[in-house]
């Protein structure tokens, strides 16, 4: 199974000012575009259940796989699925039904439990021009992970 995570982030490495708050609020359009074209690409998505909340939809062309601790208690909703498992088990019960790769959308407990057990294998960061000084860091509370840098691209011009 291939794992892509995919983050926006200010410059402080904010990936929001407050939990309730969806990036589209703070990215550039450049990012939503990238966004779109990586998610459509692969298909699958797998993020937290607060991510959820702050897209509040499905979205079109896309399986969503929301992690959480009571999947019970959301409805029913086609393109979405909420389950409680961890990360290893999350993949396992994707590739149990076929599925080659999957894009890891947050929040920051989500990409930490992912980037912890060394399951992602690509990581797309899109940078803004801001500084929060306060909010929700990427990954909070955690060990040194090294990462192995392969490539950059401007997406836009402040992006």
């Amino acid at each position: 199974m291939k794992v892509v995570l995919l983050a926006a982030m200010s410059v402080d490495g904010k990936i929001a000012e407050s939990r309730d708050q969806n990036s589209t609020d703070w990215t550039s359009k450049d990012d939503v575009r990238f966004f779109v074209k990586k998610t459509k690409e692969v298909g699958t998505l797998i993020m937290g259940s607060t991510t959820y909340e702050t897209i509040g939809r499905p979205l079109p062309g896309r399986k969503i796989f929301v992690m959480c601790f009571h999947p019970e208690k959301h409805e029913s909703i086609e393109g979405v699925e909420f389950i409680k498992k961890g990360p290893k088990e999350m993949l396992e019960y994707l590739e149990e039904q076929g599925i080659e790769s999957v894009v890891i959308a947050g929040g920051a407990s989500i990409y930490r439990q992912f980037i912890e057990q060394g399951l992602v294998d690509e990581l797309f960061l899109t940078i803004e021009p801001y500084l929060f000084g306060k909010g929700i860091p990427f990954v909070p509370e955690m060990d040194r992970v090294k990462l192995s840098f392969v490539d950059m691209e401007q997406i836009g011009d402040q992006t």
